[in-house]
């Protein structure tokens, strides 16, 4: 039987609770999962790459072992069907919270399937607890002083608020 390995790929700037909910459900449909952190320079990410792989280690260590599978966190900084196989990947993990999510990612997911015909996509709903939450938002949230606890771990959040006392 070959190893079922899923690559779920995100700039996790930072990572969240709602990456967390896809991490943990992608965990129960996969035997290996590679959770991959792009470096993502165009979207100006407040962490640097090796800040946001530590983060996401840290964040995943108890998935994996709360499920019996064994997860992976690595940078890449190339084309993610090329990534996925260099790393045996064949499947690749998206989530979507919102139909505005679903354009973008059947494009992106048409133009992976024809670039590597051997990688499916699975796409998994976001939780309903865990719709609304994006990146973006918890940092605009965070900078501003709002209360972002629900949306990120208590690691997360100290981390986010130690970059804002920097700015």
């Amino acid at each position: 039987m070959n190893e079922r390995i899923g690559l779920y790929p995100g700039t996790f700037d930072p990572i969240t609770n709602g990456h967390l909910d896809i991490v943990s459900r992608a965990a129960k449909v996969v035997d290996r999962l590679i959770v991959a952190v792009a470096v993502n320079a165009g979207k100006g990410p407040l962490f640097t790459l090796d800040e946001r792989v530590e983060l996401v280690r840290e964040e995943v260590a108890d998935v994996g072992a709360a499920n019996g599978v064994n997860i992976d966190v690595l940078p890449f900084d190339n084309l993610l069907v090329d990534f996925a196989r260099d790393s045996g990947a064949r499947i690749i993990i998206r989530g979507l919270r919102a139909v505005s999510d679903f354009e973008y990612e059947f494009q992106m997911a048409g133009m992976n399937a024809r670039l590597s015909p051997d990688t499916e996509t699975l796409f998994l709903m976001a939780s309903e607890r865990c719709q609304f939450i994006s990146s973006r938002f918890v940092k605009e949230i965070g900078r501003l002083g709002g209360d972002i606890s629900s949306f990120v771990s208590p690691r997360v959040r100290a981390r986010l608020e130690e970059k804002f006392r920097a700015e």
